[in-house]
């Protein structure tokens, strides 16, 4: 019998997950693998699709369902209570654990990119949904001390507003977009913020990978700033992941 992968969300219109592990069980000859796309339009109907399929051995989760998913669960990782999302699960013996393989994917990527001194840094992370959980568990795990922007001011987060007045930019030498602003196929946005106050000595990371330099990117990389999209997050989490159902 194929042991079966998959990736539970909704709706599913595209897949980085699918296209990496074909592609991978492809190379490395396991003729018995298989990688699906599971669109369910509710979390309740997890059970009845495992149920349905005994081969399954793993799933990847993905919007809306990496946070509703943990009740579903058994157990959950020390990365996924981190985090306080899945992105992972395991299925042995009827048992299902959540993991979160983007606190390691994204964790990897930036200390392999920014300098050594990266403590001294300031970051500033742009949205506040469900992308920014694992970004912001990384952060705090390095002591990189950061501000939240949201498009509504709170307690826990400042508005794109109050970038305007204020040297907020100037300040945090690491930006970190976790919003989907500029992502396929709406690629002409990008995140509202004083551009011309991003200059060389600024890191800017976007999650986005699709397209590979978002307006976004593109306007940062004209003041200078080194840049970097989320495509090396994307292939860490997913070995990751790999890592986890095959260990």
């Amino acid at each position: 019998m194929r042991k079966l992968y998959g990736l539970i969300g909704y709706p599913l219109t595209h897949s980085f997950s699918k296209k990496y592990f074909t592609a991978k069980f492809q190379k490395e000859g396991l003729t018995d693998h298989q990688y699906e796309l599971f669109a369910i339009k509710s979390i309740n109907k997890l059970s009845k699709t495992i149920q349905e399929h005994s081969n399954l051995k793993g799933l990847n989760v993905t919007i809306p369902y990496k946070e509703v998913v943990i009740p579903f669960l058994d157990k959950l990782d020390e990365s996924a209570k981190i985090v306080g999302a899945v992105n992972v699960i395991s299925i042995e013996d009827g048992r299902l654990t959540g993991y979160n393989s983007d606190f390691y994917g994204f964790k990897q990527s930036l200390l392999k990119w920014l300098p050594l001194d990266y403590k001294e840094i300031e970051a500033l992370v742009l949205g506040t949904g469900g992308a920014s959980k694992a970004v912001i568990a990384v952060l705090n795990s390095l002591n990189i001390q950061f501000k939240l922007v949201s498009r509504t001011k709170s307690d826990n987060a400042i508005s794109y507003e109050d970038l305007n007045s204020s040297s907020v930019i100037t300040d945090s030498k690491l930006i970190i977009n976790t919003t989907p602003l500029g992502m396929a196929p709406n690629i002409e946005a990008s995140p509202d913020i004083p551009y011309h106050q991003i200059s060389k000595s600024h890191y800017i990371y976007d999650l986005i990978y699709n397209p590979e330099e978002t307006i976004f990117l593109k306007k940062c990389a004209a003041q200078d700033a080194k840049t970097k999209n989320g495509l090396e997050m994307l292939e860490l989490q997913a070995e990751k992941s790999w890592e986890i159902w095959t260990s």
